[in-house]
């Protein structure tokens, strides 16, 4: 089931790639940072973000774990 997951989230991450979103992450002790950017890499075990705006954030590149843990959404807008 997990390896479903995954896979679905790999191909929703490609099919996104270079389109404007907008994110919510999850930075800790209620440290929540919502903004607009774009995914600009894919990889095997990771992808990257890039914003769109100035925000405090302290890494742009993201597991597919930390995406399914909640550590960051795309949301819907």
């Amino acid at each position: 089931m997990a390896s479903n997951q995954l896979t679905a989230l790999k191909e929703k991450m490609y099919d996104i790639k270079d389109q404007v979103v907008h994110f919510k992450v999850n930075k800790g002790r209620n440290k929540i940072v919502t903004f607009k950017g774009k995914v600009v890499g894919v990889y095997p075990g990771m992808f990257m973000i890039q914003p769109l705006e100035d925000i405090d954030l302290d890494r742009f590149s993201y597991s597919y774990f930390d995406y399914l843990c909640g550590d960051i959404k795309i949301i819907d807008k």
